[in-house]
Parts: C-alpha cells; sequence; structure tokens
C-alpha cells in the first residue's frame, strides 16, 4: 500500500491498471511517457499501478510515482500473481471505463480507439487482437506462436470464438465488474477467463487489431510458465464447461 496524496482525482472517468513485476529498469520512464502522452485525453483519470511480488525496487519507484503524479496508485499483492493483481485492479477501478495495460507496451494507440468504442456504445468490451488482419505481432517468433497455440487451446477448452484475449483491453466497467468477481482462475489466465465470461455473458465485445513491440524480455521465461498455463487451461475448461 503507498501513501496516496491527499489531491488525486476524486472522480476519475477512465481507469488504467497496470500490473507490474520486477520493473524497475523501465517502469519510471513507462509512467512518466504514459502520463505525458495521456495529457491529450480529456478526461480525468486514475492509473492503477498493481504490483504483484516484487523483488527489486519496482515498489519504490511506483510509490515515489505516486506521491509525485495524484492520478498514480499503488496496490501491492504482496506475491507474484499477475492475474489475482489484475483482478483487484479492477475490483477497485472507480472509472466508468477501464482500461488493461503492460508496462511494456503503455499503448495510448489504443485506448484511444478502445474508448471512442466505448463511448459512442460500438461495444461494452473491447479486446486489443495480436493476430487477427492488420494486427502487427514483433515479438520474437516463439512469443507469437505461443499465443496461437494458447488461442487455439482456449478455443477448444472453452468454445471461445475470438482471436486473443491476453494483453490490452479496455471495457465499460458496469457490465463488467461482476463478471471480473466471478472468475475463479488467477495468474496468467485471469485475464483469459475474463474475456472467455464477458463473451459467454452476452457482453458486447469486438476485437481490434493492435502492433505489439515490447520493451523488454518477459519478466518470467516463457518456458517456465508452460506447466502453469497448461493446468490453468485445464482449470478454465471446469470452471466454464462443468461449473458454468
Amino acid at each position: 500500500m503507498s501513501d496516496q496524496p491527499s489531491d488525486r482525482p476524486a472522480e476519475p472517468r477512465v481507469s488504467i491498471i497496470i500490473p507490474i513485476y520486477n520493473e524497475e529498469a523501465i517502469l519510471q520512464a513507462a509512467v512518466v511517457d504514459l502520463i505525458d502522452r495521456f495529457q491529450e485525453l480529456d478526461e480525468p483519470y486514475e492509473l492503477i499501478l498493481a504490483e504483484n511480488g516484487s523483488t527489486d525496487d519496482t515498489i519504490k519507484i511506483a510509490n515515489d510515482l505516486a506521491k509525485r503524479f495524484p492520478q498514480v496508485i499503488v496496490r501491492s499483492l504482496g506475491q507474484p500473481n499477475y492475474g489475482e493483481a489484475l483482478k483487484q485492479g479492477i475490483l477497485e477501478a472507480r472509472g466508468e471505463f477501464v482500461l488493461c495495460d503492460e508496462i511494456d507496451l503503455c499503448d495510448t494507440d489504443f485506448h484511444r480507439r478502445a474508448l471512442a468504442l466505448l463511448e459512442t456504445g460500438e461495444a461494452d468490451f473491447v479486446v486489443g487482437s495480436k493476430t487477427m488482419a492488420g494486427a502487427s505481432d514483433e515479438r520474437p517468433v516463439m512469443r507469437h506462436a505461443a499465443t496461437l497455440v494458447m488461442n487455439g487451446l482456449l478455443r477448444v477448452a472453452t468454445g471461445f470464438k475470438g482471436t486473443d484475449t491476453h494483453g490490452l483491453k479496455a471495457f465499460r466497467r458496469a457490465p463488467v465488474v461482476e463478471i471480473a468477481r466471478q472468475c475463479l482462475i488467477d495468474r496468467d489466465l485471469f485475464a483469459s477467463e475474463l474475456v472467455i465470461r464477458a463473451e459467454r455473458a452476452g457482453v458486447r465485445m469486438k476485437e481490434i487489431p493492435v502492433r505489439v513491440l515490447e520493451k523488454r524480455p518477459p519478466s518470467i521465461h516463457l518456458f517456465r510458465r508452460v506447466p502453469n498455463v497448461l493446468k490453468g487451461v485445464a482449470k478454465l475448461f471446469v470452471a466454464i464447461r462443468v461449473k458454468g
């Protein structure tokens, strides 16, 4: 928990949630740059840094940013759990619109396009797809291949009809917050369960292509994540297909 300034925005219309884990190398520059680019956003907003189990100076840097910028809020989970950190950020978000981003992306072009769709009522949930037509995935080939394999597994296991679940997303908070609360899976697959449950609940979904160019290698090695991801897919099958 951070020592938050008392003059933070009282009624943000937009909440940006960014899970962070061992990000001391890029955190300050990424947040300062994001806030600078958000000056053109004519909406009051809050930026929730959902820290989870960092062992470097991430928490200190995040708290320093919160003291410097009233719109920055730090929440620390105390254990490495991306999904639980993201979920808690969503449940605590106060904005009408919620944007879920990644610290190594901070894609304000996605923010702008997604908010336009939400504000005009064309969708209630927008997913940034790395694999649909028009997308540009500039990550290493193994990372792109892993995304394709995961999407295939999710389609088989849960009947998911889209092209991507993990990464950039935006939604109107009202129809989605209870869906987030009902999600049973944490860690890597919380984001996937959220998207799949929203789709199955009839939330108006729209995918838009995004360009993905990461600022640093993943904080957790791809192959170290495979066993937990496979276990997560099995749990997700039970949660979606069996328990509903």
